[in-house]
């Protein structure tokens, strides 16, 4: 009778039959066992902040009597070699049948694209835009929109309207400048501008035309600069340089179009309500 094997050497057979599982390793980045090696590609990093959905701020600009005077200046201030980042958004009061020169003056002293706004103009980084005679005009997701003037001439307040759509269409990236002129239009938009986060400057009184308009928004108590203009260009940059950088809020992309006329309702019924209805379907 043969002999039964010891169960030691049994139980090393069994082991040896079993097949082995391999331990288990922590896979690591090719890359960091070995930086030279390119043979492995890794997908490259995504910034939701593109350059494409990057917003930018936009200022508007109003003046009256004086004015003229007041935009060569601030224009001329501008750097000659430098885009400033933002869009530029004129609003000066015009005689109904008044021919504005404005385009052209500016013109001269900027190397940025000046544009005569035309009804539903989206508007652009690194342009300006310049209200027609006898409009009023309003910033409603992202362009321009026109609207035939209804006030009685003397009563007409196209700078508050425009800066009070733009404070509430683009909120902290808004900025308004008022400039040389008569009376008070511009104080109420001031008011909406710092409401809703935004930036504030004002001519200083001294080096205007006529202080009316500039001198009643610095009684607010909102402005936040007060220079020449010419002194404004530089201000400006290096203020969206510090409150933006390079990561503004992403700018709201227009609506889908929809029927100018009913652009034009929720224009009016912002401005008499503060409620955007643009974006209800």
């Amino acid at each position: 009778m043969k002999n039964k094997p010891k169960p030691e050497r049994r139980r090393k057979k069994e082991a040896e039959a079993e097949p082995k599982e391999k331990p288990f390793l922590q896979t690591e980045d090719p890359r960091a066992a070995d930086p030279a090696d390119k043979s492995v590609e890794t997908p490259p990093k995504t910034d939701t902040f593109s350059h494409a959905d990057e917003g930018f701020p936009v200022v508007g600009i109003g003046a009256s009597a004086g004015g003229l005077a007041a935009f060569e200046a601030f224009f001329s201030g501008m750097p000659a070699d430098t885009d400033p980042g933002m869009a530029f958004v004129l609003v000066q009061h015009l005689a109904p049948d008044h021919k504005s020169i404005l385009s052209d003056l500016v013109r001269r002293y900027t190397r940025m694209q000046v544009y005569e706004v035309e009804d539903g103009m989206t508007v652009q980084p690194n342009c300006t835009y310049i209200i027609p005679p006898n409009r009023d005009m309003a910033f409603l997701n992202g362009a321009l929109h026109l609207l035939e003037q209804t006030s009685p001439r003397g009563m007409r307040l196209p700078i508050d309207f425009f800066f009070r759509s733009l404070a509430q269409d683009q909120r902290e990236r808004a900025i308004c400048i008022v400039l040389s002129g008569t009376g008070s239009d511009g104080t109420h938009g001031v008011r909406a501008i710092k409401g809703e986060g935004g930036m504030v400057m004002a001519q200083n009184p001294e080096s205007t035309e006529y202080d009316g308009m500039p001198s009643s928004a610095i009684a607010t108590g909102l402005t936040d600069y007060i220079l020449p203009p010419a002194e404004m260009p530089a201000q400006l940059i290096a203020y969206a340089a510090h409150t933006f950088g390079k990561r503004p809020r992403p700018f709201s992309p227009p609506t889908p179009k929809a029927d100018d006329a009913l652009k034009k309702i929720c224009v009016l019924m912002r401005d008499r309500t503060g409620h955007d209805f643009s974006l209800y379907k």
